[in-house]
């Protein structure tokens, strides 16, 4: 309220979460939230200021951005919420193989659940669209691209000149119904919205960020 008060830009991070387990089509826009079913509380805590932000008609104002899985260079804070890619450069390192879930769901064998992996470099660039652009609403923030887990790991073993490893383990029952077996960004009102920069392909974007940060162990910015 005292950003749009105030006329000072208002961009929050919102996140694919609020989507749930993806049956629901992934379009953005403020038109059908109520349909949208969150797994988890940090879902439904983006889903529930989306929801309050589009009730009080503040979103001719203000930018929400649904972050999809971004990766890249200075998360190393992040713990357990790093990336797959960081978290297997670890792995890899110490046991010479990479950890993945089985598969839960009958639809998709182990390995073939997909995620929107997204290069935080785009992530970075679309975000700063908006401050560029005076254009509100809520919008979502990936790649366009849909990749399976088996393929980030080809990508990964790749990028390090290994050759692929992969050892699949039983899913945590916790996770079990709250896991998302298939994100896909729809960027067709980010790019109504003026955003034409074509993303990072997944290959160049994990080659780079292990390559020229993870190997040297630089940061973004070094």
């Amino acid at each position: 309220q005292f950003a749009v008060a105030n006329d000072i830009r208002f961009i929050y991070a919102s996140s694919a979460a609020t989507y749930g387990d993806g049956s629901a089509e992934m379009a953005d826009g403020t038109d059908d939230l109520d349909r949208l079913k969150p797994l988890n509380l940090y879902g439904l805590s983006k889903h529930v200021f989306d929801q309050y932000a589009a009730n009080n008609r503040l979103f001719h104002r203000i930018v929400g951005l649904k972050y999809f899985n971004v990766f890249g260079p200075n998360e190393n804070h992040k713990g357990d919420m790093r990336s797959l890619v960081n978290k297997a450069f670890d792995q890899i390192n110490k046991t010479g193989k990479l950890q993945l879930f089985k598969s839960a769901n009958p639809d998709y064998a182990d390995g073939e659940f997909g995620r929107d992996f997204v290069y935080i470099k785009d992530a970075v660039e679309m975000t700063l669209h908006f401050m560029a652009n005076r254009t509100g609403g809520l919008f979502n923030l990936g790649s366009g691209r849909m990749s399976t887990w088996n393929a980030l790991a080809d990508a990964i073993f790749k990028a390090l000149d290994l050759p692929k490893n992969v050892d699949f383990i039983d899913m945590p029952e916790v996770l079990r119904d709250k896991y998302q077996y298939h994100t896909l960004a729809d960027l067709s009102r980010i790019r109504a919205a003026g955003y034409v920069a074509e993303t990072t392909p997944l290959d160049e974007a994990v080659a780079d960020y292990v390559r020229n940060y993870l190997v040297p162990g630089k940061h973004l910015g070094d």
